[in-house]
């Protein structure tokens, strides 16, 4: 790879995880599997867990203390208000950065290689993303498949404002470290509960965001004390968190000079008719632009 060493660490593998002692060792695990040609990192942020979690990340940390790189908070961050999702950011040292939460996991030993050689062939391509299984957490059945396309193909700014959070699997992303950090002002200063969609709509804003139509990743659902399952299975919850998404999209339009602005306005349209679904008011769902959806 141009201009690396052959010390060099090329990828930076970002984990953070609270109370996933069911669940972590098959995230490590599929770090640990990976068939590169090069170095990678695994920097593992755990947010002061109760449950055995630490523990298990210490046992790991003892066998693999080359690459494995832990932080043990003693006081949960997330609570704080911390985004916490920056702390492994700022102590990584690779090219790239892949993204997987404590209680996710990567299917294909060869995910970081092929994502890592798209990406150093493509050098305006800020970020390479992939299929994904979603799967329940209790017994592993496949719930659907996240499948942004059904070809390799590179992903519209459109496609991906309108496809949401939920459009792309967070543990699906690659992205380039020099295009990932060179963010709007709005990304920190405003204190939104997510960060996902931001970052791929803000990689789709800077460079190419290229999808590879191969799962090579599970994402789990209905994880006890989840972000999904703490804000999105309670209806006053997830509706402030698409008010919140209205917000962010609302900025993302001032930031873009109102380039998307059409795209942006239905996508806040649909949000807004899914918080009046959740709060049970469907008279008014069936009123004014609600009824084109």
């Amino acid at each position: 790879m141009k201009d690396l060493k052959e010390n060099d660490i090329v990828v930076s593998i970002l984990c953070n995880t609270y109370n996933h002692e069911n669940y972590i060792s098959d995230a490590i695990e599929s770090f640990l599997m990976q068939k590169t040609n090069f170095k990678y990192e695994i920097l593992i942020h755990d947010d002061a867990s109760t449950d055995k979690t630490a523990e298990i990340i210490r046992e790991y940390e003892m066998r693999y203390s080359d690459i494995i790189k832990p932080i043990y908070q003693k006081e949960n961050q997330h609570s704080k208000g911390v985004r916490v999702a920056l702390i492994n950011h700022e102590r990584a040292n690779g090219k790239y950065y892949a993204l997987c939460e404590g209680d996710d996991y990567w299917s294909n030993p060869n995910k970081l290689k092929k994502q890592v050689d798209y990406l150093e062939k493509n050098p305006d391509c800020s970020a390479c993303v992939h299929a994904s299984l979603n799967v329940n957490a209790e017994g592993n059945k496949t719930i659907f498949k996240i499948r942004p396309s059904r070809c390799n193909k590179e992903l519209s700014i459109q496609e991906v404002i309108k496809g949401g959070g939920a459009f792309v699997a967070t543990n699906s992303i690659v992205y380039r470290r020099d295009m990932g950090s060179i963010r709007p002002d709005f990304y920190y200063k405003n204190k939104f509960s997510f960060g996902d969609y931001q970052l791929i709509i803000l990689l789709t804003l800077v460079g190419k965001v290229y999808y590879l139509d191969e799962v090579m990743s599970v994402y789990r659902s209905n994880v006890p004390e989840s972000w999904t399952s703490r804000n999105l299975l309670d209806t006053e919850k997830a509706s402030n968190h698409f008010k919140e998404v209205n917000s962010m999209l609302d900025v993302v339009n001032i930031y873009t000079k109102y380039a998307y602005d059409d795209i942006i306005q239905e996508t806040k349209q649909k949000n807004e008719l899914g918080i009046l679904i959740r709060q049970g008011k469907l008279r008014e769902a069936k009123l004014g632009t609600h009824r084109n959806y």
